[in-house]
């Protein structure tokens, strides 16, 4: 009886500022959440104008005289992320390489996959928890890095002039270092050992057969004397 009656008193108090402002009135506890502004995030596609025609209709005859709608309708504004993307990879390309045209060449792949990486960072954070894309996104990285290091063994400077127009930071491998494990060690102990072995079995041998060299020669030149 004591405890209803002690929980309906709580109640009853929790429940007194509602009731005397009305049932429209809400009882807010604490100071009021601010709003806070959405975030813009800067895209590697913002540098585009969005006039551009598409790829697939830039050279098309009588294109000049179509419609201002048709016109928007075929441009970088209605278009999707795949035709931004190959738009992006060609303005790169005229910008850094020396032949656009050359789409095989390792310049041309570290581009297009760069332009991929950015893509999907620009995923990532707006959706951080897509597992999917950032196991592209790392596997892409890597591919990029095996180019990169193949470019800076082949042509060092392209490797930089990529490096600094795409603002590539490049990081050097960490050498491969074997544990050193009790077995590996006393494997390479006994090893070293036996080949110690070896190098002095052969010293004597040739030490042997120059001192019967010696003595083959002894001989005759006492004969020669003796005559």
């Amino acid at each position: 009886m004591l405890r209803g009656a002690r929980r309906a008193l709580l109640w009853c108090r929790a429940q007194a500022p509602a009731l005397a402002c009305g049932p429209s009135a809400r009882v807010t506890v604490g100071p009021p959440c601010a709003l806070r502004p959405p975030v813009t995030q800067s895209s590697q596609m913002d540098d585009l104008p969005s006039s551009i025609l598409l790829k697939d209709y830039q050279n098309v005859p009588g294109i000049d005289r179509v419609d201002d709608v048709v016109k928007r309708l075929l441009s970088l504004e209605m278009a999707n992320q795949k035709e931004k993307m190959k738009i992006k990879t060609e303005q790169l390309l005229t910008q850094i390489t020396l032949n656009p045209e050359d789409t095989t060449s390792l310049e041309a792949r570290v581009i297009k996959l760069t332009v991929k990486i950015r893509n999907y960072e620009e995923h990532m954070q707006k959706h951080h928890k897509d597992k999917a894309h950032k196991r592209s996104l790392l596997m892409t990285i890597d591919q990029r890095k095996k180019l990169l290091k193949k470019l800076r063994q082949t042509n060092f400077e392209m490797f930089e002039k990529i490096c600094k127009e795409l603002d590539i930071e490049y990081t050097f491998p960490p050498q491969y270092r074997r544990p050193a494990h009790r077995r590996f060690v006393a494997k390479k102990a006994f090893c070293i050992k036996v080949f110690q072995e070896v190098q002095k079995l052969k010293k004597l041998k040739k030490q042997e057969e120059a001192l019967k060299r010696e003595g083959a020669k002894r001989p005759e030149s006492q004969d020669a004397s003796l005559s």
